[in-house]
């Protein structure tokens, strides 16, 4: 029987999302998924409270950190990695079409100093490929729609699918941005739905949906097939891509879209300070005539 995880999910409620931390009991071995940089947009302030308190609480454990997991570029929220790294030495990794995430966006930023190629991160995850935590055996699952680039990690019976799927109550991840695929999503989503009922689902966040009271970010396969509000068993490919591109036709750009966008396919990098010691982010502005 394979080794079950130690799982610890932190909350952050200004970007609604949910990161974790992950370890092997038997080696004290952990890793850290999704991580958020506290960002203030509107002043432009960042700081490391929410790194913090996953460090704090892998002191407590006395775990050490062997991997920093992204399961995509988030467009929602800075991500932490790089000062993880430096607090940790562990590695920061991702899926391998991080490359073409990067090619998408470089251009809308003008940003030179992307690689293209995903060097900015120290491991690039192919779709099947095996890697460990302690003792713990991680598959890597490619699974694409919300960006190209999208991975969800599997550990014994536990999957954390990123932004793939939310709570059965309120359904799946948008696909209108730049390399998305509502019918990639589908695709994955019921990839996911085909592994063993009882296994369980992290996700990567919650809205609350509504008419419920609290925050949840953990199902099951059986929950999601039996009562997903968009994807549930029963619903085909074609029908899901109409709901998904009508729906995503109504949504506004997430509140981080552009900062978190240009730092997170530099793997968390902030860009370099310029002369006076200040790093600028850039806001691309499209002037519409008249």
């Amino acid at each position: 029987m394979p080794l079950a995880a130690d799982i610890h999910s932190f909350f952050d409620e200004i970007t609604n999302t949910v990161s974790y931390l992950v370890s092997d009991p038997s080696t004290r071995q952990a890793a850290i998924i999704d991580p958020v940089l506290d960002y203030d947009h509107r002043s432009g302030k960042a700081s490391t409270t929410s790194a913090d308190r996953i460090l704090a609480a892998a002191h407590v454990r006395e775990l050490q950190i062997a991997w920093i997991l992204e399961t995509h570029a988030h467009a929602d929220h800075l991500s932490a990695a790089p000062y993880l790294k430096t607090r940790t030495g562990a590695p920061v990794a991702i899926g391998e079409h991080i490359r073409d995430v990067q090619q998408i966006f470089r251009p809308v930023f003008n940003l030179d100093d992307v690689s293209g190629d995903g060097s900015e991160f120290d491991r690039l995850f192919r779709d099947g490929e095996t890697f460990h935590i302690g003792a713990l055996t991680v598959e890597v699952m490619h699974t694409p729609g919300h960006t190209p680039a999208c991975v969800s990690y599997r550990i014994g019976d536990a999957v954390f699918v990123g932004d793939t799927l939310f709570m059965p109550d309120y359904g799946t991840a948008r696909t209108d941005f730049p390399g998305g695929s509502a019918h990639m999503l589908y695709l994955s989503i019921r990839r996911l739905l085909a592994l063993p009922p009882e296994t369980r689902l992290f996700m990567c966040h919650d809205y609350k949906a509504p008419g419920r009271t609290g925050y949840e970010w953990k199902s099951t396969v059986s929950e999601q097939c039996q009562s997903n509000v968009h994807v549930r068993d029963g619903v085909g490919a074609e029908a899901f891509t109409e709901m998904r591109q009508s729906r995503d036709a109504t949504l506004s750009a997430p509140t981080l879209l552009l900062p978190s966008i240009q730092v997170n396919i530099r793997a968390g990098r902030l860009p370099e300070s310029e002369s006076n010691g200040v790093r600028y982010l850039k806001i691309p502005v499209s002037l519409a005539e008249g």
